[in-house]
């Protein structure tokens, strides 16, 4: 499906999972190479960038904008950038709520006219990687409400529920870094190129597009080591009260284990047994098992083993 929006003398072109035939329509319309138009057609594998004379082509990966921690789908959404001077082609093979965000903000723009969105299609691009960082930096800050919900629900005991929430959300941010790992390397490439195409007057904006990526990639840091923090002191919550438990029931059984060999030794079948055949030998024998554990209870609360 093919999208045209148009502000004074720039056009940009939406293709969602494009046909040969609107390839090729576009290739031949804006001079695009046979190579690049059928990189256009299937997902690339790695981003990257190529100069050409009439244009830049980029290939960047988004994380998925559907991803949740309930319902992890993991998924790499690819977007092509063909920029040239009064054009940008974008192309893309599933639904990026960021593009159709993007797509409102530039009609409104080109009613207004109060952006120098006009200038070149450079300042397209940089507006648009902007609202696609934007709109990942608002998923990143979902993710860190999650973190305090985590937080919370840790310290209120709920340690073992929280196990399997914290490696959901580890595996979300995972695919978040793994989407965007090699983004600084194609975007410092794409300054380069960019600044050789646009002139020097557009450097400030390729920079500027590049900041945008490390505050990005800073609050994933961020939010990954808040994360292994919450699940390194879940372990530790969940070992302790582990270890209290078995604590208690090696406790009871050392408690008990006198008991049971009391019991056992006056249940022999002997003729000269002690205390057996005497008229109260049921009271005696019980209330000496009472008092030997009161004596090691009491014994394990003075040693604070209790």
């Amino acid at each position: 499906m093919v999208k045209e929006f148009k502000h004074k003398k720039l056009t940009w072109i939406d293709l969602d999972n494009p046909t040969q035939e609107e390839v090729r329509e576009l290739a031949t319309k804006y001079g695009v190479d046979a190579l690049t138009s059928n990189e256009l057609l299937s997902p690339t594998i790695r981003p990257r960038v190529d100069y050409h004379d009439n244009y830049i082509y980029l290939i960047l990966h988004f994380p998925n904008g559907h991803n949740d921690v309930n319902g992890f789908n993991k998924k790499i959404e690819e977007v092509d950038f063909i920029i040239g001077k009064d054009f940008i082609i974008t192309t893309h093979y599933t639904n990026i709520d960021a593009l159709l965000e993007f797509s409102k903000i530039f009609e409104v723009e080109s009613i207004l006219d109060k952006s120098n969105m006009a200038q070149h299609a450079g300042y397209i691009f940089f507006y648009m990687i902007q609202n696609l960082y934007k709109n990942l930096e608002n998923r990143l800050d979902h993710v860190r409400d999650i973190l305090t919900d985590i937080e919370n629900q840790i310290f209120s005991g709920n340690e073992r529920q929280m196990v399997q929430e914290v490696s959901k959300l580890n595996r979300l941010l995972l695919n978040y870094r793994e989407s965007t790992d090699l983004h600084q390397e194609i975007l410092e490439s794409f300054e380069v190129a960019g600044k050789k195409f646009f002139g020097k007057d557009f450097e400030y904006h390729l920079r500027s597009i590049t900041g945008e990526y490390y505050k990005v990639r800073s609050s994933m840091d961020s939010a990954k080591e808040y994360l292994n923090e919450l699940r390194d002191t879940n372990d530790s919550l969940l070992s302790t009260k582990q270890n209290e438990v078995m604590k208690i029931l090696t406790i009871t059984n050392f408690i008990f284990l006198p008991l049971a060999l009391l019991a056992g030794i006056f249940g022999m079948n002997t003729k000269n047994m002690p205390i057996i055949g005497h008229p109260n030998d049921f009271w005696v024998l019980t209330a000496s098992m009472i008092v030997i554990a009161t004596v090691l209870f009491l014994y394990f609360k003075v040693k604070k083993w209790l």
